[in-house]
């Protein structure tokens, strides 16, 4: 545990739920893990006890919150649930935090498997929709030439993006067609208890996190995490963004919240310390601008910046994250007027301190 880390309270310790198997966590709220392929190996799902109207009267049933990546092996993980873990009881709704692979890939898998609705915000809905289709834009294909702009010229590292051009319709073939909206400030039914909505941006379009204040729970998907800060990236679809403003002022929308809410995020374990962590992040972000200003004493391309922001080694998956991390805050700093942006004769952008 570090430093950080030892100044919130892990509610159940060291104990995970093993895959395939769940944790109740809170009266009505069961925590399960899915594996991911990659760095960020585990992936936190919820089901909620609930019941619903249907053509055929209430039905008792369990909403799933996120759904893991379209793998055989998710498939197979939940197939045990289904078996095992329900009470005997059915799915009677999918819940989805935002369009990202891990938590939206086997939602339309979910949703015909049972014949359930899908319930997003209408910002992820869409982006999951397009990215799925892969239309123009916002394809892999995009990365590469965004990606250049910013100082990406190494002729191996391309190669190795390039093959990552169908990366999220791998993980995420198919969205369902129809979609129930969830937008801020709505309280959501589940079994009784009202779940407030709070959207956050920065991270994803339109997330959504969900808040309990009966059960004094929030589930807070990617926007607060207990071990690592949120990614927070330029991307290609949208070169022009300021997403760590985005995600430092939606975390003011979290200042209402008991501190000692108990956390259940999308990565690591449950814990209480909520404002405590928020301040953390806070902190982590005003560290990496002001390292990222004094590197801009000279101009730096986001991939000059990737040093100054990340000191350990990069897989090829976290390579296009951190490197729209780094533009992330030279965008920032820019649109704070702190840094000037100047494109070169070669195509690519340069800031450097005002």
């Amino acid at each position: 545990m570090n430093a950080l880390e030892s100044q919130l309270d892990y509610a159940f310790g060291d104990t995970l739920p093993d895959i395939g198997r769940t944790m109740q966590v809170a009266p009505g709220v069961r925590w399960l893990r899915m594996g991911l392929p990659f760095a960020l190996n585990h992936i936190n799902l919820w089901l909620l006890e609930d019941e619903v109207d249907t053509p055929h009267g209430r039905q008792r049933g369990w909403t799933v919150v996120d759904c893991g990546i379209a793998t055989d092996e998710t498939r197979q993980a939940w197939e045990t649930i289904f078996a095992e873990e329900l009470d005997g009881l059915p799915i009677v709704r999918v819940l989805v935090t935002h369009c990202h692979p891990d938590h939206v890939g086997l939602a339309d898998w979910l949703c015909q498997r049972w014949q359930v609705p899908l319930w997003m915000s209408t910002g992820d809905y869409a982006f999951a929709r397009v990215m799925s289709a892969a239309l123009p834009g916002a394809e892999g294909t995009a990365a590469t030439p965004h990606f250049q702009r910013h100082g990406l010229a190494d002729p191996e590292t391309v190669a190795l993006l390039q093959g990552r051009n169908n990366y999220y319709q791998d993980l995420v073939p198919t969205v369902p067609r129809a979609y129930h909206r969830m937008q801020d400030g709505q309280a959501v039914r589940i079994d009784g208890r009202d779940w407030e909505v709070i959207t956050g941006f920065g991270h994803a379009p339109e997330h959504v996190s969900l808040y309990c204040r009966t059960l004094n729970v929030l589930i807070s998907g990617d926007m607060v995490l207990p071990r690592i800060s949120t990614n927070v990236s330029v991307f290609a679809i949208e070169p022009e963004s300021n997403p760590v403003q985005q995600y430092l002022d939606s975390l003011k929308k979290y200042a209402h919240l008991p501190a000692d809410a108990l956390v259940l995020p999308s990565h690591g374990k449950p814990f209480r310390g909520l404002h405590t962590r928020i301040e953390q992040l806070n902190d982590h972000h005003r560290l990496r601008l002001a390292e990222v200003l004094e590197a801009c004493t000279t101009p730096q391309t986001g991939v000059d910046i990737l040093p100054v922001m990340f000191k350990r080694p990069l897989d090829t998956h976290q390579l296009s994250f951190a490197l729209g991390e780094a533009v992330a805050h030279l965008h920032k700093l820019w649109y704070d007027g702190a840094l000037k942006r100047v494109l070169g004769e070669d195509g690519v952008y340069r800031f450097v301190a005002v």
